[in-house]
Order: C-alpha cells, then structure tokens, then sequence
C-alpha cells in the first residue's frame, strides 16, 4: 500500500486542512438541536466542534474506505490507556473480537496505524481548538469572545497534557532512552502547534522538553483560569472554572509540585459544586455511568441518537464497554474485565466492587443485572467473570442500539480531585494523606473501610490503589502507573489475563513511553531520527500458574450455566481482530 499519509502537524495546517476541519467535525455531531440553533446565529459553532469531535465515529478515516470499529472518538483513547496498564483485560467467549489487541499487547510499531491513531487523534482536537482559538482571540474586545477563547485554551491543554505525559520518556526494565538512531530522548515531550504556528514551521518541528511544554500547557490555563468564566455557553459538555482547575491538579501531579496539585484539587472541589456519586448512583441499571445528569461530573461527552457514532449500532462507548447489550462486542461476547487480583483486594464491604461480574453466584454481593432472562447472574458469570457493568446501556436500554448507545462518558469527575488532593497530601505528610482518604472512603464508598499503611509510599499506594478502583474503565490510571513507577503484573495464581497478554514488569511499562507514527519522522524534520525506542516484543509472556480448580467445577460454581448454545447469537456485523493496515 502507498503511503498517503501526511503528517498531522503539517497537513493540519494548510489553508485547505483549515477549512475542510470544520465540515469534518460539524457541530451537529454531539449537541443538542438548540446548540446548533444558537451556533448557527453566533458564529459558536467552532466551539461545539470540540466536543463534536471527541463522539464522532471514524476519526481516523481509513484510505480503503473500511472503518475500524475501534475508532470511536476520545472514548477510544480511555479505551486504549486502560488496556495498556495491568487493571483492565477482557472476558467472554469470543476475545477474538478485540479491537484493541496490540495495545494491550504493549506490541506497537512506528508503522502501524494504531500508533497513528493516537497521535492523529490528539492533534486532530488540537487542531479544532486551535480553529476555534482563532476564531475567538485572546485579546478581543468582547469578554464573552474572551470566555470562548479560553474554553479553547482548557481543550488544547487537555490535550497536551496528555500527550506530553504519554511520549515523556521514563525509565523502565527493558528501554534506554538512547533510540535507534542514537539519540538520547531522556525529557522530551511532543512538538507544540497553536493556532499561530505556520506551515513552514510545522515541518521543522522538534519535540519540546518536559519543562517547556509544562510552560506552555500552564499559560493556556492560566488565560484559561482569569477568563473562561466569561464564556455564556454553561454546558457539562464544555470545561468550566473548575475544569480548569481540575486540569492544573493533574498537571501539578505529574511535575511532583504536590502542594500546588492539593491547592488547586480542592479549588476544584469547591468550584465544582459537586458531590460524589452514592451507591444508588452507581449501580443504578439505567442511569449507571451514562448520563451527564448527575452531581459528580465535572465534564464529559455524550453520544445523541442522530449521531454516526449511535446510528450505526456497534461502534461506540456502550457496545465495547457493556456487557449487558445484546447488539454490541461486549454483549456479544468480549467484554472488558477487572483483573482478578485488583478485584479480589476490593472489600465486599465497598458498593464499588459492584462495577464488576464475580466468577461464583456465591459470591455474597446483589446485583442489579436490568435484563430478563432468568438467573442472569449465573450466566454472566459463567461467559463474563470479572466483566464490567459498570457503564450501563442508556435508559437501561440493551436491545435498541438508538437508545441504550446514546450515553454520556465522563472525562472528571469530582472523585479524582479528591484522590489528587489526598495522594498530594500524603507526599508531604503520610498521616494526613491516610486520614482523608479513611474519611472520603468511609463516608462515600465503604464504612467499614479500615487502611493500615503507615509509611508514604505504602499510603500513596493505597490510595492510588483505591483512585484506580474509583476511575476503573476511564482511562486515569495509566498516568498514575507511569509517573510513580509502578509495576505491572499480569501472569500470577488465578490470573484472569490471556496467556499471550501476560507480563509482568520491574518498575513501569517499557510501552508507556508511547511512540511517534513514522509519517510524523518523514514530515517533519524537527522531530527525524528523535522517536522514542521502540518496545515492540520486547516482552515474553509468562506461563500463568495452573489452577486447581477444574472446568466443571467453574461450571458448576456458576450456577451450572454451561450449554454453549444459551449464548446470544453474536451480531454478523461484529468484526473479528485483524491488524490495521501498515503504513509503508
């Protein structure tokens, strides 16, 4: 195949790759009919085209006109964060269906799409912030354009401080930072494009250092902060004051500036307004983590039915995450699931531990499963051990894609500022960090929760233990794993993993230092010959050890929900793991 790929950062800004931007990430995709109303009169239509972006299906646009099912707007990119790390694998009896393989597989190449997929997606969001930060400029002098123009700003530094905590080269047990060409990549980042950033420029674009590129996300937060309040567009769909803040405490966690990550945490808190969601919430089987209407989510996407990415039934947030659907890959038979060791450390007492399939009707925890099929429990159990129920179809709906797959997805909620606020807390007193985090668990999650960590790495561990459990499925915790160097393991005693998944590592991931697409190397001079090493099948799978426990005993475990023939007949439309193409 011919290589037609150009690079991201320089094809996006030709005068063409401007305009056409706009047609592509149409304002009608992800909001509501009186938003459109009110873009069409107000010229704010380059605003909603951020949020557009994010739920609009077959972003990358695949050149042999076959879309990858996988590709499902920034859901995807959740999707992918959290099959790299060791807490999310997948259940059910057709894994052949997985989309995401070589992610989880850690086994990504420069020429590979998938590795295109991500850095194209990020900067295809910063382009549409970048057009919308030229629409409505800094120094206008209407205030409300002043608000748009920081609404900007928050999307773009979002999006940055992504990337740049992904490709940031760390150590780990199997890379050096010296690449194949010999260079040594130790503290860089990602190049930088703005709306001011020329054609010209954009071809000798160097990836920038950590330092800068913490430089320049915080000047488009700190504009973003002095003026976003200003904006007229109040929607959850958009970054609101306390967004901004919230931003600012995951940046200052990364830069280990804890002080300032705890301040900025509990102004987010407090600017919020929220409160964490109840048990009622959490389990609810048709409000369940689809919904922005509630008082936990500080910002998120939602997919309407008139969208694509809803229309066409099996390529979006609730075909891939729940289980409960009938039309969909999880329902049909790969689920994404817990690790057994990360579920089996939650306490019963913890309604969150309700998020997630147990492998035994023994199991003493209810469930609220919204199907009809008599003893459900017994079947999930038998096809989906450790499966997810966590994000529910919309309205409780699992036969009818139109309904059951418009859902929201959350990108912060109120729950992680409490989590950066109290691990922050624990890098500067360990008691202190343990004593909130016993009052945010026993108040809002377990009363019976007990922590006996005494040292700060043990409380730290805990509670990113327990930050993890809360955002399971959100695509956090690879950012966590990766900056405290944190080790990954997968094949143990009881492992719920694919033999061909299971590594276990020393200290972080060799493939959490994420790669550059090898378009982006042939299209721009700056950042040639400067590409992370790649890791590649640099791990082996380890053996995992047998279990006692023999098939028919699982079998019976379950509640003796065995014939084959019980399973739903899986949707033809499904399509089964094959490789991307490569980009030659």
């Amino acid at each position: 195949m011919k290589n037609i790929f150009k690079s991201v950062l320089f094809g996006a800004l030709s005068t063409v790759a401007l305009t056409g931007c706009i047609d592509e990430v149409v304002p009608t995709n992800g909001v509501d009919q009186g938003q459109v109303d009110s873009s069409e009169k107000t010229t704010v239509a380059k605003i909603w085209a951020m949020p557009a972006y994010m739920v609009q299906f077959n972003s990358l646009g695949r050149p042999d006109g076959d879309e990858w099912h996988g590709d499902c707007g920034y859901a995807s990119m959740m999707h992918v964060l959290d099959f790299m790390t060791g807490d999310m694998c997948l259940t059910g009896p057709m894994l052949t269906y997985d989309q995401y393989y070589l992610f989880s597989m850690g086994n990504l190449g420069v020429n590979s799409a998938y590795t295109q997929f991500v850095w194209q997606y990020y900067y295809k969001v910063i382009q549409t912030a970048n057009i919308a930060a030229t629409q409505f400029t800094a120094d206008s002098e209407s205030e409300v354009e002043q608000g748009y123009h920081a609404v900007a700003l928050a999307f773009r530094a979002m999006c940055y401080l992504d990337l740049g905590r992904w490709y940031d080269f760390l150590p780990n047990d199997k890379t050096t930072p010296v690449n194949i060409d010999g260079n040594n990549v130790n503290g860089l980042t990602v190049p930088i494009v703005t709306e001011k950033t020329t054609e010209k420029e954009a071809g000798n674009n160097p990836r920038v250092t950590k330092e800068k590129l913490v430089e320049f996300i915080l000047s488009d937060l700190d504009y973003a902060e002095q003026n976003i309040s200003k904006s007229d567009l109040a929607s959850k769909l958009l970054p609101d004051l306390a967004c901004v803040y919230g931003l600012k405490a995951r940046l200052y966690m990364w830069t280990g500036n804890y002080a300032k990550a705890e301040e900025y945490a509990n102004m987010a808190i407090g600017a919020s307004g929220c409160e964490p969601l109840s048990e009622d919430e959490w389990v609810n089987p048709s409000t369940g983590f689809n919904t922005l209407d509630n008082n936990s989510w500080m910002w998120g996407l939602e997919a309407k039915a008139e969208n694509d990415i809803v229309k066409i039934g099996i390529c979006n947030w609730t075909s891939f995450m729940s289980l409960e659907t009938d039309y969909g890959y999880a329902g049909a038979g790969c689920a994404p699931a817990v690790d057994a060791a990360m579920y089996e450390r939650i306490s019963d007492t913890d309604f969150r531990k309700l998020s997630w399939i147990p492998e035994s009707t023994a199991n003493p925890l209810v469930y609220d499963i919204s199907l009809s099929q008599p003893d459900y429990l017994g079947y999930f159990c038998y096809y989906f051990p450790y499966g997810t129920v966590k994000f529910r179809a919309g309205f409780g709906n699992v036969s009818d894609p139109t309904v059951g797959s418009a859902t929201a997805v959350p990108m912060m909620r109120v729950e992680e500022m409490y989590f950066i606020a109290m691990e922050a807390a624990a890098h500067q007193s360990a008691p202190q960090g343990k004593q909130d985090l016993i009052d945010f668990m026993t108040q809002y999650r377990d009363s019976e929760y007990t922590c006996d960590a005494t040292s700060m790495d043990d409380v730290v561990e805990e509670i990113v233990f327990q930050k993890r459990v809360e955002l399971w499925g959100e695509g956090q915790a690879l950012w966590d794993i990766k900056r405290l160097n944190y080790s990954v393991t997968r094949s143990y005693k009881g492992s719920n993993w694919e033999e061909e998944k299971a590594f276990n590592t020393q200290g972080r991931p060799a493939w959490m230092n994420m790669i550059m697409v090898i378009s982006e190397e042939n299209n721009n001079a700056g950042v040639r010959n400067w590409n992370n090493p790649n890791f590649a099948q640099v791990y082996t799978a380890i053996p995992i050890p047998g279990d006692d426990v023999e098939p028919q005993e699982v079998m019976s475990r379950a509640g003796g929900f065995g014939p084959i023939q019980n399973f739903r007949t899986p949707n033809p439309r499904l399509k089964k793991y094959r490789p991307l193409w490569v980009i030659e």
